[in-house]
């Protein structure tokens, strides 16, 4: 009889949930760890989420795809808008998740989060909420961790998804840190409009990115970018009215969303950054997956498809019996990076462009070249 491998996943977001029920349903014999430093499991947080299909895709993949097409409003198409609401012209999205999938698909995040934390839990994953790891001793065959709860665990494998300011990173010897690119986002949920029936963007007016997605039959979330500000100097009783202050300058369908973001705890403000660690993700026994290892502004809305894709491709070769070696994490590295640079150096081209007003860039060529290229398997 043999001793079941050990991992332990650091962090309860789309990437550590992803990869903690993938290596639960692959049949091989593996005991998985999952701790939350949250004591909610981010359960409520969050606005909407935009997927597309290389995101749906990964999501029938941890079988969860019934769930999620139920919970969204799926549509196939991007509208561009002149502030005023004018519709200046529709792009048909990419299926870059395949013919069977839908091009995208909004929803609202609690859901999302709520149907993965199901699903962990349905893999009989031994989950921890509240709780860090404190320090990681590595040697040659594993890792010992010490706990914020006084605990100790001893494992094969540590996989850190634990976010954009990873603390296993850091504690790895991974100096890389998220750099702001200058701008920040303005979200908040509103009940959907009947003529909102797939994400339309507004490039410029009072702000340089106004857009919608729309996220069930009665609900969509609203977001505006502009550039980023000292976030202690707002205050967050105040979130509500500095959003609406932009939003309210737009038309179309702006004025009936609008009028509901009057709530400041539903309104999110966030700065856009953007990072990817280079040379490996991994130290040792410890490898870095999602936003631990590369994050980008949303502005092609690929960080949650980033993110599931590295728990895919990671899953693949751990469990395609090859040693659990150097050699593994590296393959693991030279297969995602070039994919995840694309994303991020085209997401944040798309927000330079808007930072220097260049009123003649090829958006609709950015974003068709970029799609393209996510059509193939990651």
């Amino acid at each position: 009889m043999t001793t079941p491998r050990t991992v332990l996943v650091i962090g309860g977001g789309a990437s550590g949930n992803a990869i903690t029920i993938l290596l639960r349903r692959a049949g091989i014999d593996v005991d998985v760890d999952l701790i939350e430093a949250r004591p909610d499991w981010n359960a409520t947080t969050g606005s909407g989420i935009t997927l597309q299909g290389n995101a749906l895709r990964v999501l029938r993949e941890l079988g969860v795809w019934e769930q999620v097409e139920a919970s969204g409003f799926a549509y196939g198409s991007l509208g561009v808008t002149a502030p005023d609401g004018t519709l200046l012209f529709v792009k048909e999205d990419i299926k870059c998740g395949g013919d069977d999938l839908p091009a995208t698909l909004g929803m609202r995040r609690p859901q999302l989060q709520q149907i993965l934390i199901d699903a962990v839990r349905a893999t009989g994953a031994t989950v921890r909420l509240g709780t860090t790891a404190e320090t990681l001793e590595q040697d040659a065959d594993g890792v010992s961790v010490r706990f914020s709860d006084g605990t100790e665990g001893r494992y094969d494998l540590v996989i850190a998804a634990d976010g954009v300011n990873s603390a296993t990173r850091a504690a790895i010897g991974i100096s890389d840190r998220p750099e702001p690119v200058g701008m920040a986002i303005w979200r908040a949920p509103a009940p959907r409009p009947e003529s909102v029936t797939r994400s339309d963007l507004t490039f410029g007016g009072p702000a340089y990115i106004a857009g919608y997605t729309p996220t069930g039959e009665n609900t969509l979330y609203a977001y505006v970018v502009e550039a980023n500000r000292d976030r202690n100097s707002i205050d967050p009783a105040t979130y509500a009215d500095e959003m609406r202050r932009l939003a309210e300058q737009y038309g179309g369908a702006w004025p009936e969303i609008t009028k509901h973001i009057t709530d400041p705890a539903k309104v999110n403000y966030t700065w856009f950054d953007r990072h990817l660690v280079e040379g490996s993700w991994h130290r040792g026994r410890v490898v870095l997956v999602g936003d631990a290892a590369h994050c980008c502004p949303p502005t092609f809305a690929q960080g949650a498809a980033m993110s599931l894709e590295d728990a895919s491709v990671l899953t693949e070769l751990l469990t395609s019996g090859r040693a659990w070696d150097d050699a593994l994490f590296q393959a693991y590295y030279d297969r995602r990076v070039p994919r995840v640079r694309t994303v991020v150096e085209a997401s944040v081209q798309l927000c330079q462009w808007q930072l220097d007003q260049v009123h003649d860039a090829d958006v609709p060529g950015l974003i068709g070249r970029t799609m393209t290229a996510l059509k193939e398997l990651p």
